[in-house]
Parts: C-alpha cells; structure tokens; sequence
C-alpha cells in the first residue's frame, strides 16, 4: 500500500512488525539500469500520486540555530548564479522520475520493509538540525527512499530527496551510526549546495559568461539549471566539498546522537571495499584514503561533546 506521509516533529506512522522476503521484490538488474549514480515533495496527480514516498516535514521540526563545531567555512558565493529554486524543482522531477522507474521495475522498497524503516528513522533523528547550516531546508519536503540494487550507492539531492541502494548497506555491513554518516555526509552537499555552486562554476566557464551576463539575470545558468537531465546525481564534487560534507556530516550526527567514531569506521570499510571491488559508484566520486581518515580523527573530538549531550537527553 502507498506509503503514508511521515512528519519529523509526530513521529513515523504506525509500521508494519512482521516482514516477509516476499512483501518487496527486488530486481537488481533493474535497478542497476535505471542509472549508476553517486549521490543522492508532495506527491502529485496520476501514477506518482500512488508511488511509496517519504515525506518529511523538517519545517516543523527544525531546530533552533547553535553555533557549529566542525569549521568549514562559509558557503560558495558562486552558487548565487544558480537561482536554488529552480535547481530543487530541476532535482524534485529527476528524484520523481528515477523512484517512478525504479517502483515500475520492482525495485523500490515498500514501507514496511524494515531496511527503509531503518533509514527513516535516521532522517527523521538528523533533520531537526540541517536547518543551522541552511535555512531552506525549514521547508523542503524531505525524502527517503530505498532501492533494491547491488550498487555501493546513496544520494541527497538538492531540496532533501535521499535513495539509498540496498548494496551500502548489505556489502558494508553498515550500523546505524554508519549508515547516519552516509545520510549526514549526503544531507550535507545538499545544505552546502554543493551542487549549485558547481553547475554554475561548470556553466560560468564553458559558456565564457561575462560580467555584464552576470549583472542581466542570468538567463543561461537558469536555463542550465532546470534541464540537468541526469546530471545532478553524476555530478563529481571537489575535494574541498567532500572535505565539507564530511565534517558538515559529522556534526549533524552527532548531534543526532550517532557516534563519530562511525565516521571513522565506515571509510575504513569503504577503503577495504575500494581494494576488493572495482568500478563502486559513491567510491568514484567519493574517494576513500588515509587523508581522509586522519581529518575525521582531528575531528571526532570537536564533536563528542554533542554526542554525549544527545544520548544523556
């Protein structure tokens, strides 16, 4: 049956206990051809008015603006050249699009099965604090959604529409401190509109934009925006963006009550599955290696104190 909405600030709606291998078939070839993709609103009228979604009211539930522990600076002033509005309805129908696809070939989770109950509950812990790192995101219509592929893979796109494939979780053996890494770290490319300050770095050169277009409305970014295609879950972000997402990240659970020594663990897995595996898509756009480790050891310590007010409250 279709999935009911689920607000941030009541709670999830009643679930079903019992689950049966048979309640949800997953086609992994399937999925796999609806698109390899590295990162990942209201229902509408017709088919997708009956599609499984997830809706988060984050409005509702959005926590009071405190001060930030992890240091990463402000945002990319480039990004203004992007109007945000038009890049999350650009990312509304892909995240449509690719859910339709994926429910049509069976391989979209139904609510009562318990690895997306599972991921639900994560949102549902982390949301209430992405509001401090962009005031947007008091009114997207939160999302998440499971797809059943092999696919080392989960996203965030702009707007707060989240997948997870179900190969992170079963491949990595994921807890739930590391699965709310992988959410917080998606979750934070899209508050850091990472995506945004890239497609106009991205346009900006390869149109040669000039500052007098820049000063009258911007009409080609605009129009780059709102016909991304597929883009927005391809898009490969610098390495001062992994950098931020990781730490934007790691704050975010923490203060959701998830140890940050997950944040730890889990790109330890992901390097041992980097040496196992070939061709991983989140290892293609996000790359594990010791460097990366030793930033999220330096800062595990700036976060504990949030961690531990959240599991004493």
């Amino acid at each position: 049956m279709p999935n009911e909405p689920f607000d941030a600030a009541r709670g999830a709606p009643n679930a079903v206990s019992a689950f049966s291998s048979s309640s949800v078939s997953f086609d992994s070839r399937a999925a796999d051809a609806a698109g390899s993709c590295c990162r990942f609103c209201t229902a509408k009228s017709g088919l997708w008015k009956a599609r499984r979604g997830f809706l988060l009211a984050a409005g509702a539930a959005a926590a009071a603006p405190v001060l930030a522990q992890v240091d990463v600076g402000s945002s990319s002033t480039m990004r203004k050249l992007v109007p945000a509005e038009t890049l999350e309805n650009a990312a509304n129908q892909q995240y449509s699009d690719m859910m339709g696809k994926a429910k049509a070939q069976r391989a979209l989770a139904g609510a009562d099965n318990p690895q997306l109950q599972r991921l639900r509950a994560i949102a549902q812990r982390l949301i209430p604090y992405t509001a401090q790192w962009n005031d947007r995101a008091r009114q997207w219509q939160w999302e998440v959604n499971l797809i059943g592929s092999k696919q080392i893979n989960a996203f965030c796109m702009p707007g707060g529409k989240i997948a997870f494939y179900t190969g992170i979780l079963d491949q990595l053996k994921l807890t739930d401190d590391e699965a709310a890494m992988i959410m917080g770290h998606e979750m934070a490319h899209a508050l850091r509109e990472h995506a945004r300050a890239r497609l106009a770095k991205t346009q900006a050169t390869s149109v040669g934009l000039s500052l007098g277009a820049q000063l009258l409305g911007l009409g080609d970014l605009g129009n780059a925006a709102a016909n991304l295609g597929t883009q927005l879950i391809t898009l490969k972000f610098s390495r001062g963006d992994e950098t931020e997402a990781d730490l934007v990240g790691l704050e975010l659970a923490a203060r959701a009550g998830y140890d940050p020594d997950a944040s730890v663990s889990l790109w330890r897995k992901m390097g041992e599955a980097t040496g196992s595996q070939g061709g991983i898509a989140f290892l293609s756009t996000h790359p594990s290696g010791p460097e990366r480790i030793r930033q999220l050891e330096q800062n595990v310590p700036r976060v504990q104190g949030l961690y531990q007010a959240s599991r004493r409250g």
